[in-house]
């Protein structure tokens, strides 16, 4: 199990890259999480719902992404309330005060998650959250020290150089260990260290003075592009309105309060050619190529401070310059009207911004699905996406329809199946998403863009309006793709760019090679029993 000092010294990425150092090893491998606070989510092939830093891990593992391996996740609604999801599913939203009292009642559920998993592996390596010496909350603790002794796991504890003051946090987490807690801990790390690790030596050596446990290793700082746990991410600390050369596609995502699934731009971010900043501040907008608004767990909240921030007023400006893309909740937003008479978030009725012939009803229910497809036959400013190929997973809460008296020229955006492409299909019914009008366009597909065939053509057609060279008359046709949704004589026009799954693997394999390097694997080897 990697345990952490806190939130934020690493956990994720140290849990990823053992991993996949195991599995080069030769072992079965998977990651387990037994309750994970986050926005950013993921849906399994059958339709459960889990944190993404486990979907990464489990790419390191070579494991499918399953809800075994994190049982409970947390989704914050406001501050004090969160949308509980137990196996896959919501079993509703919570307090916190609420949530303590029935926790307890979920060890069944995470034990039997872990045994699933134990079955079908030779290691597991174990993910805590935050400190383990949360004194307040070390009655019923199942994400830490509790978790360890249920499973019997050998404790690996890691802090981050990088603030200052890691000598403090690890001797100060050991010493509130309990005694039986504290013999877990086979091994400390420092992660995220820049400079010469022989001028750290000393500080090492001196170390032992206060505690006999070993060293497992010191961890360089090392840039990785790999997805993060959303408390944490410095990426949404946003870029300002002058970031992206003259010559970059520039794309504001808007960082709404309760951004969710903000993993969605990643792949834009790391296209050749594009600059994608995280804005929070309507003065920070500038004139954009594409404006996205992202997901959210608080449609009808983040709607609200859209309104009062000023973003809404100021992206009115941008209407007729800038395109307008928004995803799941922001798709919602771009409506006339979201209902709630269930109270699923705040309850009443909100206007949208009414870009888009849409009114959205909240419900009960919660759809979870992986879905392929293709973009219809589009009009205007997005007729070169046409016929592309599409995919991706829908997390929404209730349904959206079109309005009796949509605007001409309004189009349903793309047909969709059930099932990833290649995966297996739970119905083989075509069913319409999202809505295109004008500049606008709506979509529930979270991870549209992670296929290059969509993004690269979307982020070409950005650089020709910039450019000033595009031409919507026989876009469509000139970019047409076959209904079985290859790409054709196409697939030579994105051959060499690397999709957002080689980047990981790519990058899951140089994570490896630094832990290899850095680690005492005699160490962890002899704590695991090997």
């Amino acid at each position: 199990m990697i345990q952490g000092t806190m939130s934020g010294a690493g956990k994720s990425i140290l849990t990823a890259g053992i991993l996949r150092v195991l599995r080069q090893d030769g072992y079965r491998v998977a990651p387990f999480k037994s309750q994970n606070m986050a926005l950013n989510s993921f849906v399994t092939r059958d339709g459960l719902e889990m944190g993404r830093a486990q979907v990464v891990q489990a790419a390191a593992a070579g494991m499918e992404p399953s809800a075994d391996m994190n049982p409970i996740l947390l989704k914050p609604m406001g501050d004090t309330t969160s949308q509980v999801i137990v196996n896959g599913r919501p079993i509703g939203k919570m307090r916190a005060a609420d949530y303590y009292k029935v926790k307890k009642s979920l060890v069944p559920d995470i034990l039997a998650a872990y045994e699933r998993l134990r079955r079908r592996s030779d290691i597991i390596v174990i993910e805590g959250a935050g400190s383990p010496v949360e004194i307040n909350l070390r009655e019923g603790d199942f994400v830490n020290m509790g978790l360890a002794e249920m499973v019997d796991a050998p404790v690996l504890l890691a802090g981050n150089i990088d603030p200052g003051g890691v000598f403090a946090q690890l001797l100060g987490t050991i010493q509130l260990l309990r005694p039986a807690e504290r013999a877990r801990v086979k091994g400390l790390i420092i992660n995220k260290f820049r400079g010469d690790v022989s001028l750290l030596q000393p500080g090492l050596d001196m170390f032992a003075e206060y505690c006999d446990i070993p060293f497992a290793g010191v961890v360089p700082w090392i840039r990785l592009d790999l997805d993060e746990e959303d408390s944490m991410s410095e990426k949404l600390a946003g870029r300002g309105a002058g970031a992206g050369a003259d010559t970059s596609v520039d794309i504001a995502v808007i960082r709404l309060p309760y951004i969710s699934n903000y993993t969605d731009f990643a792949p834009l971010e790391r296209h050749p050619g594009v600059t994608v900043r995280y804005v929070a501040e309507a003065s920070l907008l500038g004139q954009p190529d594409l404006i996205i608004l992202p997901g959210t767990k608080n449609t009808i909240s983040d709607l609200r401070w859209f309104r009062e921030s000023g973003m809404e007023a100021r992206i009115r400006d941008e209407a007729g310059r800038s395109l307008l893309i928004g995803i799941c909740g922001g798709f919602q937003m771009l409506g006339r009207r979201i209902l709630d008479p269930l109270g699923s978030e705040t309850g009443g009725t909100e206007d949208g911004l009414g870009l888009l012939p849409v009114e959205t009803l909240f419900s009960a229910d919660k759809y979870t699905r992986q879905v392929h497809g293709a973009a219809r036959q589009l009009p205007g400013v997005w007729a070169p996406l046409s016929g592309l190929p599409v995919s991706g997973y829908e997390i929404h809460m209730g349904r959206t329809e079109y309005l009796a008296d949509r605007d001409k020229g309004t189009s349903v955006f793309a047909q969709l199946t059930d099932g990833g492409p290649g995966g297996a299909v739970t119905s083989a019914e075509e069913t319409p998403d999202g809505a295109v009008c004008g500049n606008v366009l709506g979509t529930y597909l979270h991870g549209i863009f992670d296929e290059t065939p969509f993004r690269s053509a979307l982020t070409d057609l950005l650089r020709k309006r910039k450019e000033g060279t595009c031409s919507e008359t026989g876009a469509a046709e000139a970019l047409h793709v076959r209904s079985s949704h290859t790409l054709s004589g196409r697939e030579s026009a994105f051959s060499g760019i690397e999709s957002a799954w080689q980047i990981q693997d790519r990058q899951l394999d140089m994570l490896a090679d630094v832990l290899r390097e850095s680690l005492d694997w005699e160490l962890i080897y002899r704590a695991i029993g090997i």
